[in-house]
């Protein structure tokens, strides 16, 4: 991670200077959401499902693995990813399936007053997001937070999904900034090496309020309120 000079200039580790940020990308679920995994497994059991059956169903089926794939990129719709997900789950209901799942997913308050502060201090604030549809559920309307950016890049929309490179190429042309004056926070480690690549400085989020600390201090902001 970059050092902060008093100067608003940072030193990356191999000694060069850095310039201040004016750029600030964020990733949506584990970022700008708080306990996605509680409420998954808390609508699991209402379903009367195993606590984990979304996650593992999610992750450990490889026909599901595929099609979250195709979500993310688009090629096809939320309404049909329901449809054909939900009996894997063992469910007979698809109907808004995505939506029912996070129905109870929380905003990431200090995240967000964050984010707010940054643009408000002058940064371009842009959001860089592995979407999983927008319709008939978006979680990004759910959740308030479309008017939190300047820049909006997610999967869906262009056809690709982190951590291809071109995405990341992708926002920062639309953010019209280089890489090296922008902060990028994610919380899966694999999205970061391809910003980092570009001369983004990256944070590894893991954990709301060291996360925001971090990302204060390298934007140059004062210190973000408890949430």
């Amino acid at each position: 991670m970059a050092q902060p000079h008093g100067d608003g200039t940072r030193q990356d580790g191999d000694g060069t200077d850095r310039p201040p940020p004016r750029g600030l990308i964020l990733d949506f679920a584990g970022v700008l959401t708080r306990g996605t995994g509680t409420s998954h497994r808390a609508w699991c059991e209402r379903e009367g499902l195993a606590p984990d059956a979304w996650w593992r169903t999610l992750t450990g089926d490889p026909a599901v693995r595929a099609l979250y794939a195709d979500l993310e990129v688009g090629r096809i719709g939320q309404a049909e990813w329901n449809r054909r997900v939900a009996p894997a789950l063992g469910l007979a209901d698809h109907v808004d399936l995505m939506g029912r799942a996070w129905s109870t997913v929380r905003p990431a308050v200090r995240m967000i007053a964050l984010a707010r502060a940054a643009r408000a201090a002058g940064h371009t604030v842009a959001l860089l997001s592995n979407s999983f549809g927008t319709d008939p559920y978006d979680p990004y309307a759910a959740l308030g937070l479309w008017e939190l950016f300047d820049v909006a890049v997610i999967s869906e929309r262009v056809g690709l999904a982190k951590p291809d490179p071109a995405i990341y190429r992708l926002v920062l042309e639309a953010m019209g900034l280089p890489g090296r004056a922008c902060v990028f926070v994610d919380d899966q480690p694999a999205n970061l090496p391809p910003a980092r690549a570009l001369g983004v400085e990256t944070v590894l989020a893991d954990g709301e309020d060291a996360t925001v600390e971090r990302v204060a201090a390298l934007l140059g902001l004062p210190p973000v309120p408890a949430g």
